[in-house]
């Protein structure tokens, strides 16, 4: 009896502890069913191909020896989801796309080795690209009494205000000087016809890159003469008016009544750096870095203007703040570029992040490279904690519109103004499958060091379709699980609440393929009658590398290999031995390719790659 009695407790024991186990085990009650969560712990990238309106960079073109293509730089735009480009300045590198380069005897029209290439790769990798037209030309447009009928352009170190004899920050003005440039327009359109689209005339034309000092009337009267000449050579081609460095719309004014081409422009594009040479936050922009003038005014002035598009776009192409600026450092920069992003993005306006990497020879040193230049150090070519951070904004935010229904509002707000001294801003944003995604920060004049004091609020989010809210942070990309108060669907307790951007979404939000990154650093040798290519390989779980070849300039890519992806190299022994053979190779996994890595040529007639 009594060891019955034991045998039945003992049942009873194990059935109340799998029945706990039960328990413990068993989804939770709470909207959707289940606890189980499908968020990753970190936003997982999103490449350039994945992406079709999103954020942009600016970025010299490759060249030897300070931004060579066979190193890790060029790619990694493709990897963290860039989806324009702005190329074409004349600043610390000359650009090939440029007047000077295109144009070097008169008459003669050519574009310089490996351009082509340069724009076929972001072309091909799944960015848009827009190109500036600038500057002047010494044959046309030098001051002197005597020009010459041939020049070589120099590759770096020129900067405004450059008022040197030959300077080609001469612009054009002369009727003659005009028909001149818009040849070189014209070529450049119809030469890029379906590669290129977006055509803006100038950079910074409203102060020192206009010699001898911007001037509204002579921008007016070329950009009356250049964009019907991109419209009619490319009809599909759009005009941008180049970005001002200022937001004055005094210069505007003047400019579009002397051109009175208004209805000719398809995008108006500017410039912002709050503050230049100091820490401003971001959103001062708005707030007093410019005076009495600001982009937002700006944009209204045009918006108004008689003449101008109805769906005219508005692009801050250069945007940046720097950590070698006064009272800044990694850490703010890092903070300020998403702020920035977003802060635009709200207001219908696409921005070009200031400079993916700087050609060091010229007069910025590395100071504005999201990827570091080269200075012969360790980490030539690694990325600045800023990289990552617009990784995760492209990520996040590209392809997803305003959505002005969703509202987000906090009882204390007031509260955290008081303890930071800083607005409160949050976005909501639906991607193109409908997901939301609240973007939220304080507004601050942020520290180095990464200070900040700890701050929480409740936040309740109105119409956004959030199920099972995550919180993301933007900078770092962590990614953790959150809870709706209990008895609702839309409260939020004791969020943190940072000067950086952090942002609320379902667990779902994250439901894009993650594909490799791109290979980089092809190189190509000569051994024999064969070509041996090396590169290297990345992240992004790659489980095979593609290789192709293309026989001359402009013949067609071939598929000539299929390779494991632990293998680095590859041997073609089948080459064209008369005509100089270009290489690529991708990584693919089971979501899909990568990019492609840069092009590298092999020619047996001049015995060397």
């Amino acid at each position: 009896m009594q060891r019955a009695r034991k045998f039945a407790e003992k049942n009873i024991e194990l059935l109340t502890l799998a029945l706990l186990g039960v328990v413990l085990l068993a989804p939770s009650a709470r909207s959707g069913g289940s606890d189980r969560r499908s968020a990753p712990d970190h936003v997982p990238p999103k490449r350039s191909s994945q992406i079709q309106s999103g954020f942009g960079v600016n970025s010299n073109l490759p060249r030897d020896p300070y931004l060579p293509w066979d190193r890790w730089w060029w790619t990694r735009m493709f990897d963290a989801g860039v989806s324009w480009i702005r190329i074409g300045q004349y600043e610390n590198s000359s650009e090939p796309t440029s007047w000077d380069w295109v144009e070097q005897r008169r008459g003669v029209y050519a574009a310089p080795p490996g351009l082509d290439d340069y724009v076929d790769s972001l072309v091909d990798n799944g960015v848009k690209v827009q190109v500036q037209l600038l500057y002047g030309n010494p044959m046309y447009t030098s001051p002197a009494g005597r020009r010459p009928d041939a020049i070589a352009p120099e590759p770096g170190s020129f900067h405004n205000d450059d008022r040197s004899l030959y300077s080609i920050f001469w612009p054009p003005k002369t009727p003659a000087q005009i028909a001149a440039f818009i040849h070189y327009v014209k070529w450049m359109a119809n030469h890029f016809r379906g590669r290129i689209r977006y055509y803006a005339l100038w950079n910074e034309q409203d102060i020192g890159y206009w010699n001898p000092y911007g001037n509204a009337e002579e921008y007016g009267r070329l950009l009356r003469a250049f964009a019907p000449a991109v419209h009619e050579t490319d009809p599909e081609a759009k005009v941008i008016y180049g970005g001002q460095a200022d937001p004055s719309s005094d210069f505007t004014r003047r400019a579009l009544g002397t051109c009175q081409c208004a209805s000719e422009i398809d995008v108006y594009a500017y410039h912002t750096y709050p503050g230049y040479g100091q820490n401003m936050n971001p959103e001062s922009m708005d707030y007093g870095a410019y005076g009495d003038e600001s982009p937002s005014k700006l944009r209204e002035f045009v918006r108004n203007y008689p003449g101008i598009k109805r769906d005219i776009q508005f692009w801050d192409d250069e945007f940046n703040s720097i950590p070698s600026w006064k009272g800044s450092d990694e850490s703010v920069q890092a903070k300020y570029v998403p702020r920035g992003l977003l802060y635009n993005w709200a207001a219908g306006v696409r921005t070009f992040v200031w400079l993916l990497t700087a050609a060091t020879d010229g007069n910025e040193y590395d100071d504005f490279g999201l990827v570091h230049g080269l200075r012969y150090l360790a980490d030539d070519f690694t990325p600045r904690p800023v990289f990552y951070a617009l990784e995760n904004t492209d990520a996040l935010f590209s392809d997803t519109k305003l959505d002005p229904l969703i509202e987000t509002t906090s009882p204390g707000i007031p509260a955290l103004r008081r303890q930071s001294r800083a607005q409160f801003l949050a976005y909501g944003f639906r991607s193109r499958a409908g997901k939301a995604i609240v973007a939220y920060w304080l507004a601050a004049h942020s520290l180095p060091g990464n200070v900040f004091p700890p701050l929480t609020a409740s936040l309740t989010l109105k119409n956004t379709g959030i199920e099972n809210p995550v919180l993301v942070d933007v900078v770092s990309g962590e990614i953790s699980p959150l809870e709706w108060k209990k008895g609702t669907k839309d409260t939020l307790e004791s969020v943190p609440v940072r000067d950086s951007v952090l942002a609320i979404a379902d667990e779902s939000y994250f439901d894009w393929p993650v594909l490799p990154e791109a290979p980089s650093s092809l190189k190509v040798n000569l051994e024999g009658g064969s070509v041996r290519l090396t590169w290297g390989v990345h992240g992004g779980d790659p489980k095979s590398i593609v290789v192709e070849r293309r026989t001359g300039d402009r013949g067609k890519w071939e598929k000539v290999a299929t390779l494991p992806a632990t293998q680095a190299e590859y041997t073609d022994s089948r080459a064209d031995r008369d005509q100089a053979s270009f290489y690529r190779v991708r990584a693919a996994n089971g979501a899909g390719e990568s990019a492609y890595s840069n092009i590298a040529k092999a020619s047996f007639s001049s015995g060397r790659p």
